[in-house]
């Protein structure tokens, strides 16, 4: 090898725990190329990886559903911002979800709260059930004697969303987990709806925390994956085994592009939250609206949990409101928004609307929907990084229109 076609040499490109977040997010699982010097990542199709002898790869990589270089870095930086160990990506949240629940034995009990993702629930009731693994829901895991009552000689999980889906109820995620581990269970965080930017759970005690990476951390809504962090080495073996030989893996470009996501997640989780805070207290000052359920408001039930679990006490970007009108007002709400969109999702660099009675919750048995807080007119918003003072205009309007019938114009969606 001649001078010039040795290797570039860059500084490293490792943080630390001891840099900022925003350090982590652009930095953590981007490496320099160290032949070209380029700052940004190739992104590597191969599917399978030459070897120089049987058994012999010619670098850490053999088949890409059991590791990508890609996959790597997008795991690397996830754990950075988990502050975890390890990072596992699957090719959805609903396969994250899957993959952990597989980990569990026939016979298994799991504890989850009530309020939880429409596609948690139908796993929990209508798959995980088909392979032994029982689950009770509750509405109360912030009350110490709640759990303990709940817990069975075959618990190994309790399963937690905070804030939840979609009436974002929060749970002391430190106070459950204190409980749990008494007796040798585990605790799963749901962190999608608020990133890890506002809040990580392993801080608090959570043994796994999980992400829709298609939500926040992607942030632009052309991404399907989901992802796991953990810190023990026995739940990092069975579930990277898992992710391995079920498969649900996601692909190099997509990878690829959630990491790309990743290193604005600090800018766009802000600001949505800041969005959010001026469309839930517009909300809660109108007299067509119910009820605001938003951990960002002093009248959250809740808010002190929120003052101690997430980052400089931000709500996120995520709310629910209950309209006057009943499910009819709430489905003219959504169709009179011009800047809003009417879709499922959320966590985008877009503003969403949405009615969860009839579309993400829709699965759930009304009785089961309705005592987890989830009244067919409740509409779920998730808040963009749009100028604030639009969306607040476009709330105005789409109010008046459901309510009082005024006419609007519905601009695009």
């Amino acid at each position: 090898m001649t001078q010039t076609d040795a290797p570039i040499e860059t500084p490293p490109r490792a943080p630390t725990p001891k840099h900022q977040f925003g350090t982590l997010a652009v930095h953590a699982g981007s490496p320099h190329d160290p032949v070209t010097g380029a700052v940004i990542e190739a992104i590597s199709l191969s599917t399978t990886f030459a070897q120089t002898t049987v058994g012999q790869p010619v670098g850490a990589y053999e088949y890409t559903r059991s590791s990508n270089p890609n996959r790597d870095n997008f795991e690397t930086s996830i754990a950075a911002l988990e502050h975890a160990r390890y990072a596992l990506a699957f090719s959805s949240g609903s396969a994250t979800t899957a993959n952990i629940l597989q980990s569990l034995a026939a016979g298994s009990h799991v504890i989850s709260v009530s309020d939880v993702y429409g596609g948690t629930h139908r796993y929990f009731t209508k798959v995980a059930a088909a392979h032994g693994v029982t689950v009770t829901f509750t509405p109360s895991l912030n009350l110490h004697t709640s759990l303990t009552e709940l817990i069975r000689p075959t618990t190994t999980l309790v399963w937690i969303e905070s804030p939840s889906n979609p009436t974002l109820s929060l749970v002391d995620i430190r106070a459950v987990s204190s409980e749990a581990h008494k007796h040798g269970i585990n605790v799963v965080v749901d962190n999608t709806f608020c990133s890890p930017y506002v809040q990580t759970p392993l801080d608090l005690g959570a043994d796994i925390v999980v992400h829709s990476v298609t939500k926040y951390i992607n942030g632009h809504s052309d991404v399907l994956m989901g992802v796991a962090a953990l810190n023990s080495p026995v739940l990092y073996e069975q579930l990277s085994f898992l992710q391995n030989a079920i498969g649900a893996v996601p692909s190099a470009f997509d990878c690829w592009l959630a990491h790309r996501g990743v290193k604005t997640l600090h800018l766009r989780a802000r600001a949505a939250s800041e969005n959010a805070l001026r469309i839930a207290t517009l909300l809660s000052e109108s007299p067509h609206v119910l009820a605001v359920n938003y951990p960002g408001l002093a009248s959250h039930p809740q808010r002190s949990i929120a003052i101690k679990q997430h980052r400089d006490g931000l709500g996120g970007g995520m709310l629910s409101f209950r309209i006057r009108g009943g499910s009819e007002g709430a489905a003219r709400f959504c169709a009179a928004t011009q800047i809003f969109t009417l879709a499922e999702s959320l966590g985008g660099v877009e503003s969403l609307v949405e009615v969860p009675a009839s579309m993400t919750h829709g699965g759930i048995p009304r009785e089961a929907r309705e005592a987890a807080g989830v009244w067919d007119d409740l509409v779920r918003v998730s808040c963009g990084i749009e100028d604030a003072v639009d969306l607040e205009a476009d709330v105005r309007q789409a109010l008046e229109v459901a309510v009082n019938g005024h006419n609007g114009v519905k601009n695009g969606a």
